[in-house]
């Protein structure tokens, strides 16, 4: 080889590696950029998290290190606030259709219902205890929850007219199962947050699956579902948004824009099919839109409060806006285009 081709040849390599770089750990510039406002909560340091949209477009909220549930009127700007007992640590929330809302007590060990018209609470033990961190609830089928114990490594169904609850472990041990969702069919998908996997239970013989991601070091957080029924799923310590086709498990990934060190965290999908997740590993804190059928990123706005973390996010058709909350110490509202 000559010394020109030698030369040459370094050349490319340079500009290969500055243009990934750019790509996936340069650009704080903003892309295609969409409207945030946030409403900072009253009681300070609690951190406000995990957001959801009751029928009255009231948004509640849990106080994690506060110990409280609240609701935000957004049209007022009023917040109320229902306190819990010393040491809950309420994790999540979810409102009902009759209005009542359901938090995870995560430090006391227990599934609550609150009557937000009497501020009576109706709490539901864990069967059993060494699942004493119940993490995140979402709706299954009518008169169902789902949830996640991550340090017992539980997956928990709860009968929301009897309060019964049944406990499946999971094979794999400190799996941590984290987020979880439910497909078109009410059946439950979850991450292993300590294990590369993803997991699901079938609704009939409420067995286990257990779906192991090709890269030993990921570690997926949370996950959402498109309508083609494909899981999408965000890699915490690398970096990057994944999907996985259940009925093949054939995988696919893409680096997010803030590279390795991005720690992508809360996630949503919206009616359109776009996955929407925040980059927590940069500051201020990202909302990254990603357009699923294209394949690539579409947009990129900062958080105005920094966001500190951004854990848990719920998208809103009827409004067509995504709710988060953050370390901040504010709710935030991302109006989609």
């Amino acid at each position: 080889m000559t010394r020109y081709s030698m030369i040459t040849k370094t050349l490319i390599s340079i500009l290969i590696i500055l243009s990934y770089s750019t790509l996936t750990h340069g650009a704080k510039a903003e892309l295609n950029p969409i409207s945030i406002t946030e409403w900072e909560v009253p009681w300070e340091q609690t951190r406000p998290r995990d957001p959801y949209v009751d029928k009255q477009n009231l948004v509640w909220f849990v106080g994690q290190t506060g110990d409280y549930i609240a609701v935000l009127d957004s049209q007022s700007g009023m917040f109320k606030q229902f306190p819990l007992d010393p040491g809950t640590g309420p994790h999540n929330l979810i409102v009902d259709t009759q209005g009542m809302v359901w938090y995870a007590g995560n430090r006391a060990g227990h599934i609550g219902k609150l009557n937000p018209w009497t501020g009576l609470i109706t709490k539901y033990a864990m069967p059993n205890s060494y699942a004493s961190d119940p993490h995140t609830l979402v709706f299954g089928k009518p008169n169902e929850i789902w949830f996640t114990i991550q340090q017992g490594n539980y997956i928990g169904n709860l009968k929301m007219d009897t309060g019964s609850i049944l406990l499946t472990p999971l094979f794999t041990q400190d799996a941590r199962p984290y987020g979880i969702v439910v497909d078109s069919t009410q059946r439950p998908w979850f991450t292993e947050f300590g294990k590369n996997k993803l997991g699901t239970i079938d609704l009939t013989t409420k067995s286990v699956r257990e779906i192991t991601l090709p890269r030993i070091e990921a570690r997926p957080r949370r996950l959402a579902i498109t309508s083609d029924r494909a899981i999408w799923y965000v890699d915490y310590a690398k970096g990057y948004l994944g999907k996985i086709i259940p009925t093949t498990l054939q995988v696919g990934e893409w680096r997010v824009p803030g590279g390795e060190d991005a720690q992508p965290y809360g996630m949503a999908v919206d009616d359109k099919d776009r996955v929407w997740f925040v980059e927590t590993g940069v500051y201020p804190n990202r909302l990254v839109g990603f357009d699923t059928k294209a394949e690539q990123v579409m947009s990129i706005t900062g958080i105005e409060s920094g966001g500190g973390s951004v854990r848990h996010m719920v998208y809103h058709q009827a409004t067509q806006t995504i709710w988060f909350g953050t370390d901040a110490n504010t709710i935030g509202r991302a109006t989609l285009p």
